[in-house]
């Protein structure tokens, strides 16, 4: 006599079944187990590591020099030249460029939606474009270069500094010691950084130059013509080709000094009429110092996808063995390591990653019992294991993203496990066979958790189709979510089957129940007739009946969130936690070298006495006329100038830095007020600078001025802003030398003649080269006087004619003093003055920019005709990002709805799935406000991730409720029990999620991802629990009313 079964049972046996199959085939399942966990392993030991993912600058600077040439002039004969043949580039999102007197500098900016591997090809777009008008520009103009390398990171810098050693004799240091790092594997390339050019002077004095009847062009001239390089020819002799080498070429300072020159009726050296000598540029163009001592940096940059933590081992190893080498006096100082950094940040997010773990293993243990939530246990890391070969293979490392993705993910594999296993576990409570049991909780969860799954992915899409730096920053939390959740169902419905089938327990009545169909039913009812069931069964069923008033209740919530959604506060990126705290220092446009010398000496010194009362810092190092290198990528680099220094100063803990920044701040706004100084922290994210800032546009540089200036006291009178300043300030002095050219003729004198010996007197003309192996020194000539010339004494000058008489210069020019443009910025070919400023205390950018924008509006009503403003800052920059994932939204609507409708074949209960998704901002607006946390991208980025996760469980609770109205219960019944039998798998698995974002919360960077994930969860789960039954019989009613009006009007 056959045994009887209950329905699920023979349900079960029907089609392929994933759990069947498994468990058929065990030792295969075992084996890929095993060979999961050690490949997994293997390859969590070979990612690369680094502290940032990799993004694309997509930025290109184009750099000119004519010398001698005004700010307007280089402007119109050379900037906007190139900024207009530029223009016919369609990628360029815009160009923006300044103009000093003698040089241009053009910013290329690609638009941001450009894919990546699309650069290469643009930059040579960029090359190409300028090269074809190379010939309208001015024939004087003396280099043209490009920089597109602006990706390279030196995560590892080294100070090379000695006592008693010239500059030139500690390069030479320094190359050994490059060379010896270049051996390393993994090693891109290494640079060094504050190189003082070494040059040969020809100090001699003008007079004298004059008695004998010399002028500097003349005498320029004669060495230029004997050291130039100049083929002779060639000329065949029989069989052979022979080269002609005429010698003349200066070799050595001898040669030099021995140069013939003939004065009149005498016979000179060189030697005789003036002194030469090795010798330095002074002011050098770039200045490092090391805790106050000149030095020279070595950068180190690694190749991409390196093991950072090997190489910083042998870089250690390296350095120590050098050390030794090196002669008396001679010392490497560590600079900045990026080897511990990462290791320090890795470790970090390990640990959180482990306390992670533990919280969802307590979870799983606690709520289903110790068995039942080994099975969970041990499934967590076979999962892992796969997801680090999938990172290895696809080429994921690990950094602070992707290892925010592997703990935002973590809480969510659990999801199908904890389904699976709870669906087997229960089945089996009610007498079923171990097979029937894990084949059944295939059958009737295995397409709705993989719809879920999906829908879940699906949201962390608009990140993955995000065309730009920011989405290209934060890619790696798709990536590496959407690769741990679809194994996790792939875990779900094979290994918890074969897991479970071994580990969990018997039934205590299974052979009384494995053959009655009405003991398993029974069996099955008295799970939910304890005394806490029977109350949120009540609970349901009020919520049913009173369906209008809990719909109305939630919409009503939904809209207060909304509206409370307004104090909360908007961010684009939150600072970095690194410890370095950078100071830039910008004096005015024509401020000396030597003031600027000073200020950085009266900080550092300064910085002496702040560490005598506040702890030892690791280092302070000074970059006098530049920026330092790009040792963190997201730094925002600053290019050279004169009248800039920026000191990087790194503190020993967070607490160190923020004292030593307020007192920094303190410092500048009481002691230095003339000083535009920032002190700042270093950024996450793409750079953005200054994170206020508008830009005032126009052609009338005095009308943008004036607005600018405006705008600027409106933000000065903002509490919450400091350091508010101009992009560039007033026009700079000048002394014109106006020529009279008709009297200079007629004395034989040239403007040029004029401007050379202006020229060697006050500074040095280069007037050849000298070639020492594979080096090019300059030959510069000046006059001796140079060092202590007056400008008084500018008319008293003297110059030589071509006649060889001798001209004072008040005779054929006039002197006088005057004003010009510094420097002139312009965007897209027009000129921009941007008005820009940093933050006091913990407010943001989105909320001050809305004020200050708020308090220029009686401005932008009145603005002269042709002048705009625009919004730049941090505001732009995150507009950029929420656009290009704005952009993935119709994508990610059309997969969630052809997933969903895949699984529920009803657009109706499709739209109720869908209506769902919102209501995470009610918990996410409280959340966020309670731990006064900002809504920055990243929990943008979170939220949009957050409506999968909510239209995932209410897509498993409805298609529960269709299985039931399917097997015979009434549309309340169904209901109610489907809601009833779903909480406690929906409950563990949001709280598996939510306790898992726990450890995330105390990182600054996905802090407020985590924080908005628990608010939004908490209360997306209660309302699944409570407003979906209420919204699934609300609607059905709907809809079955609208059929019964359609069928009545026929």
């Amino acid at each position: 006599m056959s045994t009887p079964h209950h329905p699920d049972q023979a349900h079960a046996t029907q089609g392929f079944n994933l759990s069947t199959w498994a468990l058929k085939n065990q030792a295969l399942v075992l084996y890929f187990i095993v060979l999961t966990l050690l490949g997994g392993c293997f390859a969590y030991t070979h990612l690369g590591q680094s502290e940032d993912p990799p993004f694309t600058f997509k930025v290109m600077l184009v750099r000119s020099s004519w010398p001698g040439a005004s700010a307007q002039e280089v402007e119109q004969q050379v900037t906007d030249k190139i900024e207009k043949k530029l223009q016919e580039i369609p990628s360029i999102d815009y160009t923006s460029s300044y103009s000093r007197p003698g040089e241009s500098v053009v910013f290329i900016v690609i638009r941001d939606n450009t894919f990546s591997e699309k650069i290469p090809e643009l930059w040579y777009q960029v090359r190409k474009k300028i090269g074809d008008i190379r010939h309208t520009f001015p024939s004087d103009l003396q280099s043209l270069t490009f920089n597109d390398e602006f990706s390279d990171v030196y995560g590892t810098m080294y100070a090379i500094t000695a006592d008693g050693l010239t500059p030139q004799q500690l390069k030479r240091q320094a190359e050994w010691v490059r060379a010896r790092l270049l051996k390393l594997a993994d090693v891109e390339k290494v640079d060094l950084f504050g190189e003082q050019p070494q040059k040969i002077i020809i100090e001699i004095s003008n007079q004298k130059l004059t008695s004998l009847g010399i002028s500097p062009a003349q005498l320029a001239q004669l060495l230029q013509q004997q050291n130039a390089i100049v083929g002779a020819g060639t000329f065949d002799q029989g069989p052979e080709r022979i080269r002609l080498d005429v010698s003349g070429r200066l070799q050595t300072l001898q040669d030099l000094r021995e140069f013939p020159i003939r004065a009149g009726n005498q016979n000179l050296t060189l030697g005789d009429i003036a002194t030469i000598k090795h010798g330095y540029a002074n002011p050098p163009a770039q200045r490092i110092h090391f805790n106050g001592t000149s030095a020279l940096l070595i950068g180190v940059s690694m190749q991409q996808g390196g093991d950072v933590i090997a190489l910083g081992k042998a870089m250690q190893d390296t350095i120590t063995s050098v050390q030794k080498q090196l002669p008396v006096g001679v010392q490497l100082h560590l600079v900045t390591s990026q080897p511990d950094i990462v290791q320090h940040s890795v470790h970090d997010f390990v640990r959180s990653l482990s306390e992670a773990l533990i919280i969802v293993l307590a979870v799983s243990l606690l709520s289903l019992g110790w068995r039942t939530g080994i099975v969970v246990a041990v499934a967590i890391p076979i999962v892992l294991a796969g997801t680090f070969l999938v990172m290895d293979w696809l080429d994921i490392g690990l950094h602070k993203i992707s290892l925010g993705a592997l703990i935002l993910a973590l809480g969510l594999l659990v999801d199908d496990a904890i389904i699976a296993v709870e669906m087997m576990a229960a089945k089996m409570e009610q007498g079923w066979e171990r097979m029937q049991a894990a084949s059944f909780a295939y059958t009737s969860t295995a397409m709705p958790m993989l719809t879920g799954t999906l829908v879940t992915v699906a949201g962390f899409l608009p990140i993955a189709t995000a065309v730009s730096s920011t989405g290209e920053y934060t890619r790696s939390i798709f990536q590496v979510s959407a690769i741990a959740l679809t194994l996790s169902w792939i875990a779900a419905v094979i290994v918890i089957p074969f897991l479970g089938y071994h580990l969990l327990p018997n039934a205590s009545h299974q052979g009384e129940a494995g053959t009655n169909s009405e003991a398993s039913a029974h069996n099955d009812a008295a799970l939910y007739q304890t005394r806490f069931y029977l109350r949120l069964h009540n609970l349901i069923s009020w919520c049913v009946q009173h369906k209008g008033s809990v719909i109305l209740a939630t919409i009503a919530l939904f809209v207060v969130a909304m509206l409370s959604f307004g104090k909360v506060q908007q961010q684009f990126f939150p600072d970095s936690t690194r410890l370095e705290v950078v100071v830039d220092l910008r004096q005015a446009e024509n401020a000396s070298d030597q003031s600027t010398d000073v200020a950085v000496s009266q900080l550092e010194q300064w910085l002496t006495t702040w560490q005598k009362t506040h702890g030892k810092l690791q280092n302070v190092v000074s970059y006098v006329g530049s920026g330092a290198p790009r040792y963190y990528l997201p730094l925002d680099v600053q290019l050279p100038h004169r009248a800039f220094a920026q000191l990087v100063i790194l503190t020993n803990s967070l607490e160190q830095r923020e004292a030593l920044r307020n007192d920094l701040l303190t410092l500048f706004e009481h002691d230095f007020p003339q000083l535009r100084a920032s002190v700042l922290r270093l950024e996450n994210g793409p750079p953005v600078g200054f994170p206020v800032q508008f830009r005032v546009d126009g052609q009338d540089l005095q009308a943008i001025r004036h607005v600018a200036h405006q705008i600027a006291e409106a933000m000065r009178a903002n509490p919450h802003l400091r350091n508010v300043q101009l992009g560039w300030e007033e026009p700079s002095k000048v002394i014109h030398v106006d020529v009279d050219q008709h009297k200079a003729r007629l004395l034989g004198v040239s403007s040029t003649d004029i401007a050379q010996l202006l020229n060697t007197q006050y500074f040095e003309q280069v007037v050849s080269e000298f070639r020492e192996g594979n080096e090019r020194i300059d030959l510069v000539m000046r006059s001796s006087q140079a060092q202590h010339a007056q400008l008084s004494q500018l008319a008293q000058l003297t110059v030589l004619s071509q006649r060889g008489e001798r001209v004072p210069l008040a005779q054929v020019a006039n002197i006088h003093h005057g004003f010009e443009e510094g420097v002139i910025w312009r965007r897209n070919r027009v000129p921009s003055l941007t008005v820009r400023a940093h933050l006091r205390g913990n407010m943001q950018a989105p909320v001050v920019s809305a004020q200050i924008q708020q308090a220029i509006e009686p401005i932008l009503q009145h603005l002269p005709a042709g002048v705009t403003v625009e919004t730049g800052g941090a505001i732009e920059e995150a507009a950029k990002g929420a656009t290009s994932v704005a952009k993935g939204a119709p994508l990610f609507l059309a997969v969630v709805f052809t997933l969903l409708m895949l699984q529920l074949r009803s657009i109706s209960n499709v739209i109720l799935v869908v209506l769902t998704a919102p209501l995470g901002m009610i918990g996410i607006t409280f959340a966020l406000l309670i731990f006064n946390m900002p809504f920055g991208f990243v929990a943008m980025l979170g939220s949009i991730a957050l409506s999968g996760m909510i239209m995932r469980n209410s897509v498993i609770l409805v298609d529960q409720i269709k299985q039931d109205i399917a097997e015979g219960a009434s549309l309340e019944q169904a209901v109610v029990q489907s809601a009833v039998r779903r909480f406690r798998p929906i409950v563990l698995t949001a709280a598996a999620a939510i306790l898992a974002m726990i450890p995330l919360t105390r990182s600054v960077f996905f802090g407020p991802m985590a924080v908005a994930i628990m608010g939004g969860l908490a209360v997306a789960t209660v309302l699944t629990i409570l407003f979906v039954p209420a919204l699934y019989t609300f609607w059905a009613g709907f809809t079955a009313s609208a059929m019964q009006s359609r069928r009545n009007k026929r």
